[in-house]
């Protein structure tokens, strides 16, 4: 993808979810069932970041360990949200592409959906890259995206491939425009757990886990991973 491409991609989609901010946030007032056997990671007083946050709601199945919490998003509106219901709690809004954090800072570092919205390879190696640059040696990186082959996901990725096959479209193979309320378009990279694993140790980092999690009854599935530095 050529990487003016991707920076639009970038910009439009902090724009989007900071327009569907208010909604995104009411669908998503609590932690999914799903994610909560993801907190078996986590030990009294670990440095943990919460990479893409949104409104911060991974809090919730946080919150019976004593951690050290960080939130960071580049969606101003959903980092307002996360401050008003989580009062005292640092959330930053900021590029996780460029974080503003000292190497070897974080002991576990979560994020949720969010690496799928970063296009192209080039930057998805870097956003990796960096998560590995702030976690601390044997620290874990705990990620999770979207399994989108399923259901919808088949059809969107045959109307982009045709689109891009035909050259009207900029964005790679795999990548599809995925609606909110038929009103806005994300951009979404719609992984395998092949190329994910693949991408994990493109960085360097060492692949402990990996699988598909059930996020909620009768929701989508998302591909996940636990690394170690």
């Amino acid at each position: 993808m050529d990487q003016d491409y991707a920076q639009y991609l970038l910009g439009k989609t902090i724009e989007d979810y900071n327009l569907i901010a208010e909604d995104f946030s009411r669908t998503r007032q609590y932690a999914w069932p799903g994610l909560r056997s993801l907190a078996k990671h986590l030990k009294p007083s670990d440095n943990v970041l919460d990479l893409g946050c949104g409104n911060g709601r991974l809090l919730q199945i946080f919150k019976e360990i004593d951690i050290n919490y960080t939130g960071i998003d580049n969606s101003e509106k959903l980092i307002e949200l996360a401050k008003k219901a989580y009062p005292g709690i640092t959330f930053l809004v900021n590029d996780a592409l460029h974080l503003p954090f000292p190497s070897d800072s974080f002991d576990k570092i979560y994020s949720i959906a969010v690496l799928h919205h970063i296009p192209s390879q080039e930057l998805r190696i870097k956003f990796l890259e960096e998560a590995k640059r702030v976690l601390k040696p044997d620290g874990l990186l705990i990620l999770t995206v979207w399994d989108l082959w399923r259901g919808r996901g088949w059809k969107l990725n045959l109307k982009y491939g045709i689109l891009k096959i035909l050259g009207l479209s900029k964005m790679d193979f795999k990548d599809v425009f995925v609606p909110w309320a038929k009103k806005y378009q994300r951009y979404v990279h719609c992984f395998t757990k092949g190329e994910l694993v693949d991408l994990i140790k493109k960085t360097g980092l060492r692949l402990n886990e990996s699988g598909q999690l059930k996020i909620k009854e009768g929701g989508q599935k998302n591909i996940f991973i636990v690394a170690e530095k």
